[in-house]
């Protein structure tokens, strides 16, 4: 047992990392394209992190209602969820509105400079 796993270092980077982060990923990007704020994604990740929970519970014997491990599993999956927001949010200004920003990173973008 770990400060962020309880089963082992694998289970944790197969079910929180792989899993659910893909989904966390999935449901931040599609926030994203509805162009709603990122709170969204972070109140549907609540609800990944019990579904996590449960998985580690009913597949590797890990215990369901375990408050400290949902707490790391679900701050996982709202940071993931929160870099899929971003990442999104950046190409579709850049990419929607191309006359009027520019992109200065993969998170952030700029006004275009008029000449």
């Amino acid at each position: 047992m770990g400060i962020l796993w309880e089963t082992g270092f694998w289970v944790f980077f197969f079910v929180t990392i792989v899993l659910a982060g893909g989904a966390a990923w999935m449901s931040g990007r599609a926030v994203a394209r509805g162009w709603r704020p990122y709170w969204h994604a972070a109140l549907w990740m609540l609800l990944l992190g019990a579904a996590t929970r449960f998985i580690h519970f009913a597949l590797f014997g890990g215990s369901l209602l375990s408050l400290h491990y949902y707490v790391v599993d679900t701050i996982v999956l709202i940071a993931i969820a929160g870099v899929a927001h971003r990442f999104t949010l950046t190409r579709l200004m850049t990419r929607q509105y191309r006359f009027a920003f520019e992109q200065t990173s993969p998170f952030g973008w700029r006004a275009r400079s008029s000449r």
